[in-house]
């Protein structure tokens, strides 16, 4: 258990951190979904579309560093991929 004061207030920082990036990471995976749903029905305008706002949201995990670059980088791309295929 914490004793000293600066160790409390790290606990509450922590915990607020958490929650933050937790939301963070689950608005990401919800975009990635819309994709995968979209390119999942055949609908390329719209996965187009939901591709579009993702890319943004999937990057903005990348500066709050919940996400590392490089996986955010691989997903953009496969997503991509997987949506230029659907012709």
């Amino acid at each position: 258990m914490a004793n000293s004061a600066q160790a409390k207030k790290r606990i509450r920082q922590n915990e607020r951190r958490h929650l933050i990036n937790k939301s963070r990471v689950s608005r990401i995976r919800t975009f990635v979904r819309k994709v995968e749903e979209a390119i999942a029905a055949g609908d390329k305008a719209a996965a187009g579309d939901a591709l579009k706002a993702a890319q943004p949201e999937i990057m903005r995990g990348v500066t709050k560093g919940v996400i590392h670059k490089k996986t955010a980088s691989r997903k953009v791309s496969r997503l991509s991929a997987r949506v230029k295929a659907l012709a």
